[in-house]
Protein backbone atom coordinates (compact mmCIF):
# COMPACT_ATOMS: atom_id res chain seq x y z
CA UNK A 1 0.00 0.00 0.00
CA UNK A 2 1.23 3.65 -1.27
CA UNK A 3 2.30 5.82 2.01
CA UNK A 4 0.14 8.94 2.27
CA UNK A 5 2.22 11.85 2.00
CA UNK A 6 2.90 13.36 5.15
CA UNK A 7 3.06 17.67 3.68
CA UNK A 8 6.98 18.85 4.54
CA UNK A 9 6.99 22.25 7.22
CA UNK A 10 9.96 24.69 7.41
CA UNK A 11 8.95 24.87 11.27
CA UNK A 12 7.06 21.52 11.99
CA UNK A 13 9.23 18.31 12.31
CA UNK A 14 7.64 15.16 12.23
CA UNK A 15 9.05 12.07 13.34
CA UNK A 16 8.73 8.62 15.27
CA UNK A 17 10.68 9.19 18.34
CA UNK A 18 13.77 7.21 19.36
CA UNK A 19 12.72 5.86 23.44
CA UNK A 20 16.45 5.28 23.74
CA UNK A 21 17.14 8.72 23.31
CA UNK A 22 16.99 10.96 26.34
CA UNK A 23 16.07 14.27 23.97
CA UNK A 24 12.92 12.30 22.78
CA UNK A 25 12.23 10.37 25.85
CA UNK A 26 12.25 14.48 27.72
CA UNK A 27 10.00 15.23 25.26
CA UNK A 28 7.63 12.54 25.73
CA UNK A 29 7.24 12.67 29.67
CA UNK A 30 6.81 16.82 28.79
CA UNK A 31 3.95 16.20 26.37
CA UNK A 32 2.37 13.71 28.75
CA UNK A 33 2.23 16.49 31.59
CA UNK A 34 1.15 19.11 29.66
CA UNK A 35 -1.75 16.33 28.45
CA UNK A 36 -2.43 15.05 32.26
CA UNK A 37 -2.77 18.54 33.28
CA UNK A 38 -5.19 19.28 31.13
CA UNK A 39 -8.67 19.22 31.85
CA UNK A 40 -9.65 16.65 29.16
CA UNK A 41 -6.34 14.48 30.65
CA UNK A 42 -7.98 14.27 33.63
CA UNK A 43 -5.98 17.72 35.17
CA UNK A 44 -3.23 15.91 37.06
CA UNK A 45 0.04 15.67 37.09
CA UNK A 46 1.66 12.26 36.19
CA UNK A 47 2.63 10.40 38.93
CA UNK A 48 5.31 9.54 40.19
CA UNK A 49 5.27 5.77 38.90
CA UNK A 50 3.98 7.23 35.70
CA UNK A 51 7.27 9.44 35.00
CA UNK A 52 9.76 7.18 36.33
CA UNK A 53 8.44 4.08 34.03
CA UNK A 54 6.49 5.45 31.11
CA UNK A 55 9.60 5.55 28.54
CA UNK A 56 11.02 2.06 29.63
CA UNK A 57 7.71 0.55 29.63
CA UNK A 58 6.39 1.38 25.83
CA UNK A 59 10.00 1.19 24.15
CA UNK A 60 9.66 -2.53 25.93
CA UNK A 61 6.07 -2.60 24.00
CA UNK A 62 6.99 -3.68 19.92
CA UNK A 63 3.23 -2.63 19.49
CA UNK A 64 3.89 0.99 21.05
CA UNK A 65 4.44 3.40 18.31
CA UNK A 66 5.45 7.30 19.62
CA UNK A 67 5.38 10.55 17.12
CA UNK A 68 6.97 13.63 18.15
CA UNK A 69 6.31 16.76 16.67
CA UNK A 70 9.01 19.45 17.29
CA UNK A 71 9.11 23.01 16.01
CA UNK A 72 12.87 24.93 16.29
CA UNK A 73 13.91 21.61 18.67
CA UNK A 74 10.79 22.40 21.52
CA UNK A 75 8.67 19.61 21.63
CA UNK A 76 5.36 20.65 19.93
CA UNK A 77 3.08 17.45 20.06
CA UNK A 78 3.00 13.57 20.76
CA UNK A 79 0.79 10.84 19.55
CA UNK A 80 1.21 7.26 21.24
CA UNK A 81 -0.43 5.01 19.55
CA UNK A 82 -0.83 0.80 20.39
CA UNK A 83 -1.77 -2.01 18.18
CA UNK A 84 -4.84 -4.07 18.49
CA UNK A 85 -6.22 -6.34 16.30
CA UNK A 86 -9.77 -6.24 14.67
CA UNK A 87 -10.81 -10.28 14.50
CA UNK A 88 -13.71 -9.25 12.10
CA UNK A 89 -11.29 -7.81 9.53
CA UNK A 90 -8.96 -10.59 10.31
CA UNK A 91 -6.33 -7.82 10.57
CA UNK A 92 -4.25 -5.29 13.28
CA UNK A 93 -5.70 -1.88 14.03
CA UNK A 94 -3.53 1.14 14.95
CA UNK A 95 -5.23 3.19 18.20
CA UNK A 96 -4.74 6.05 18.83
CA UNK A 97 -4.01 6.70 22.87
CA UNK A 98 -2.87 9.55 23.86
CA UNK A 99 -2.50 13.26 21.30
CA UNK A 100 -1.44 16.15 22.86
CA UNK A 101 -0.46 19.40 21.10
CA UNK A 102 1.32 22.33 23.20
CA UNK A 103 -0.73 25.15 24.08
CA UNK A 104 1.49 27.33 21.72
CA UNK A 105 1.71 25.22 18.68
CA UNK A 106 -2.56 24.32 18.53
CA UNK A 107 -4.10 25.50 15.70
CA UNK A 108 -1.37 25.27 13.16
CA UNK A 109 -1.95 21.73 11.85
CA UNK A 110 0.67 19.52 14.13
CA UNK A 111 -2.39 17.33 15.35
CA UNK A 112 -3.06 16.97 11.77
CA UNK A 113 -0.13 15.86 10.82
CA UNK A 114 0.88 13.43 13.79
CA UNK A 115 -2.66 11.34 12.23
CA UNK A 116 -0.98 12.03 9.47
CA UNK A 117 2.04 9.95 10.44
CA UNK A 118 -0.28 7.60 12.86
CA UNK A 119 -1.73 6.39 9.10
CA UNK A 120 1.73 6.17 7.28
CA UNK A 121 2.41 3.83 10.17
CA UNK A 122 -0.85 1.49 10.13
CA UNK A 123 -0.55 1.55 6.33
CA UNK A 124 3.04 0.23 6.81
CA UNK A 125 1.31 -2.49 9.37
CA UNK A 126 -1.44 -3.56 7.00
CA UNK A 127 -4.09 -1.99 9.58
CA UNK A 128 -7.34 -2.20 8.84
CA UNK A 129 -7.89 0.85 10.67
CA UNK A 130 -6.91 3.42 13.08
CA UNK A 131 -9.39 4.01 16.36
CA UNK A 132 -9.65 6.46 18.97
CA UNK A 133 -11.56 7.55 21.62
CA UNK A 134 -12.54 11.46 22.35
CA UNK A 135 -14.25 13.02 25.08
CA UNK A 136 -17.67 14.49 24.18
CA UNK A 137 -17.30 17.55 25.43
CA UNK A 138 -13.49 18.43 23.48
CA UNK A 139 -15.21 19.65 20.42
CA UNK A 140 -12.28 20.65 19.41
CA UNK A 141 -10.13 17.62 18.75
CA UNK A 142 -13.61 15.89 17.40
CA UNK A 143 -13.28 19.04 14.90
CA UNK A 144 -9.77 17.69 13.95
CA UNK A 145 -10.56 14.12 14.12
CA UNK A 146 -13.88 14.43 12.02
CA UNK A 147 -11.22 16.71 9.37
CA UNK A 148 -8.77 13.44 9.51
CA UNK A 149 -11.56 11.16 8.22
CA UNK A 150 -12.94 9.46 11.52
CA UNK A 151 -16.28 8.61 12.51
CA UNK A 152 -18.17 7.85 15.00
CA UNK A 153 -18.55 3.82 15.21
CA UNK A 154 -22.20 1.83 14.95
CA UNK A 155 -22.47 -1.89 13.35
CA UNK A 156 -25.86 -0.83 12.98
CA UNK A 157 -27.49 2.36 13.68
CA UNK A 158 -30.83 0.67 15.42
CA UNK A 159 -28.24 -0.75 18.12
CA UNK A 160 -26.57 2.87 18.42
CA UNK A 161 -23.04 4.19 18.33
CA UNK A 162 -20.41 2.03 20.38
CA UNK A 163 -19.36 3.58 23.53
CA UNK A 164 -16.09 3.31 25.87
CA UNK A 165 -16.12 1.97 28.99
CA UNK A 166 -13.49 1.22 31.18
CA UNK A 167 -13.29 -1.02 34.74
CA UNK A 168 -10.46 0.16 36.69
CA UNK A 169 -7.74 -2.85 37.85
CA UNK A 170 -6.43 -2.61 41.57
CA UNK A 171 -2.76 -1.53 40.63
CA UNK A 172 -1.40 -4.34 43.02
CA UNK A 173 -0.31 -1.50 45.84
Amino acid sequence: MPDIPVAPSPLIEIREADLNNPVDGAALLALMEIYARDPMGGGHDLSEFTRANLIEALARRPSAHVILAYAAQEPAGLLISLEGFSTFACRPLLNVHDLVVAEGFRRQGVARRLLQRAEVIARRLGCCKLTLEVLEGNRSAQAVYTRAGFRAYQLDPAMGRAQFWEKRLPDGD
